[in-house]
């Protein structure tokens, strides 16, 4: 077996031309369609247009060209079988043995602003998907390429021994499936979407591979990192690294979680995260004092956390930060100054995560769980409430700064595991009880870790309270109002409890479990 004959027929053009020429040096017959075959004649490889094998015209503004029985049947032919030897002996019909194909751009088509559905359905190839199908299946005879970075091996190869190796050709057409794969759960999302069908009777989802992990949540663990084709500014998926070693697998998760709290908060912010809990919020009127506030929260489990902020690190800032150890700082910028202060350190991963400064309202989207043999689909929480949505059921009503304080404190419960209660004083958190098997015991881990800061602090509770020990306790502790959902059937004993201690109680009538 030799490579005789190339298709070659490309959206991305990313090296072509050096690739067909070397095929061309090597007596490789090319033939191509439409904008690659005026690349390739431009450029001097020689080249025969697809109507030249297959008789026919490429018709319907380029829609069908390579649909024929000449192309498909050069690509899956079995070259072993009698039968099919003379099968295209007698139709005249030649071997094609390398295939170079990649598709239409769907995937960027869509991400452009205000496509239309009548462009984004014209850039669904259906040609090349077929060829690459074709070949693929018949990768025993016929080596396939789908991306770029596979030429230089190809060519190898062929230089070689005129072939590439079956092992070579096997891998080529698991990443075309995977390929094709991909491209057409791309155009099934969008569709689904168009028609207002989040939970399809079959839900698949592609993502594109950002790096190899050393290692998964524990070392014996193996993991990689992927991301969502066309996501959207404002998450880890899109951070640039400026400084530091690898993220890590723990990295990440924590990373996410503290992007997905600073971007409650429109005011300067400074969120610090352990484990995947806020162990610090601040806000203040620059991100100079955020940071003091959310370093005070909790300066013992900040070491060795991960910090983020949704306004630009500056030089005082920077300082402050440098004194402790930290594994991330995530912020929509750093001055040069605080760039280097902080790169003094090897090993910080200083993140610059475009967008975190501007966020106005944010979109659910799906987010996807596994469980052993299957997955959980849900909509991603992203409910806002505003001081309108509120429901006052205490005899006293909360003071204007007390309602600030609940807001704050209501933003960040919902980012903590549950059961979880956060305590809040002065734009800051002062306790945070997270993950707990009963309320009682987030609150009591709350109130502990504020000490004396829990008097005339605010409480908040991502569920509503099953009797009113938890009020009781707050008000011992000397909180004075509390922000939680109600809806259960002992909501008027912590009301009376709440009544009888002076606190102010508000409920909002949304819970937010975080399992």
């Amino acid at each position: 077996m030799a490579i005789k004959r190339a298709l070659i027929s490309v959206s991305d053009k990313t090296g072509i031309v050096e690739f067909a020429s070397e095929l061309a040096k090597l007596g490789v017959e090319i033939i191509s369609t439409g904008g690659t075959q005026s690349l390739l004649k431009d450029k001097g490889v020689p080249v025969i247009g697809i109507s030249e094998v297959t008789g026919f015209p490429e018709i319907m503004d380029g829609r069908v060209k390579t649909l024929h029985p000449a192309v498909h049947s050069g690509l899956l032919a079995v070259r072993d079988n009698e039968e099919h030897q003379a099968s295209m002996k007698k139709l005249g019909l030649d071997y094609i043995d390398l295939v170079v194909v990649n598709l239409y751009p769907f995937a960027e088509t869509i991400a452009k602003p205000n496509v239309s559905y009548e462009d984004a359905i014209e850039n669904i190839d259906i040609g090349g998907p077929t060829m690459l199908r074709s070949a693929a299946k018949n990768h025993a005879f016929v080596s396939v390429v789908v991306d770029a970075a596979d030429y230089a091996k190809v060519l190898e190869e062929v230089q070689e021994t005129g072939d590439t190796t079956l092992e070579t050709r096997k891998r080529l057409a698991a990443k075309v499936f995977r390929h094709t794969g991909s491209y057409d759960a791309l155009i099934a999302d969008y569709l689904s979407k168009q028609m207002g069908e989040p939970y399809p009777e079959r839900y698949t989802v592609t993502y594109e591979k950002m790096q190899e992990l050393r290692y998964g949540e524990n070392p014996h663990q193996s993991a990689a990192f992927y991301r969502k084709p066309n996501a959207a500014a404002g998450n880890i998926t899109t951070a640039e690294q400026l400084h530091g070693k690898e993220l890590s697998y723990n990295n990440i998760n924590d990373a996410n979680t503290a992007l997905q709290i600073v971007k409650e908060f429109s005011e300067p912010a400074v969120v610090a995260v352990k484990h995947m809990n806020p162990c610090g919020v601040g806000i203040g009127s620059n991100v100079l004092e955020a940071y003091q506030k959310a370093y005070a929260a909790d300066p013992t489990s900040i070491f060795g956390g991960i910090v983020a902020a949704n306004r630009t690190v500056d030089e005082a800032t920077a300082q402050l930060l440098h004194e402790i150890f930290l594994e991330i700082v995530i912020a929509p910028d750093f001055t040069p100054e605080a760039l280097d202060i902080l790169s003094k350190k090897k090993n910080i991963r200083l993140l610059k995560v475009v967008g975190l400064d501007t966020v106005a309202g944010r979109k659910a989207e799906p987010v996807v769980t596994t469980v052993e043999g299957g997955m959980l689909v849900q909509d991603s929480d992203a409910y806002q409430l505003t001081e309108a949505d509120l429901k006052v059921v205490s005899e006293r009503q909360p003071t204007e700064e007390e309602m600030k304080q609940l807001l704050f404190a209501w933003k960040v419960v919902k980012h903590v595991k549950s059961n979880a209660i956060v305590l809040v004083a002065d734009d800051m958190t002062v306790g945070v009880g997270a993950g707990q098997m009963n309320r009682v015991g987030a609150a009591k881990i709350a109130i502990e870790q504020a000490g004396d800061k829990s008097k005339g602090a605010v409480l908040s509770s991502d569920a509503f309270f099953p009797m009113g020990d938890t009020l009781e306790m707050a008000a011992k502790a000397g909180i004075t109002a509390v922000i939680q959902p109600g809806g259960s059937i002992k909501d008027e004993e912590s009301i009376r409890v709440a009544n009888e201690n002076g606190i102010a109680m508000v409920m909002t009538g949304v819970r937010h479990f975080k399992h």
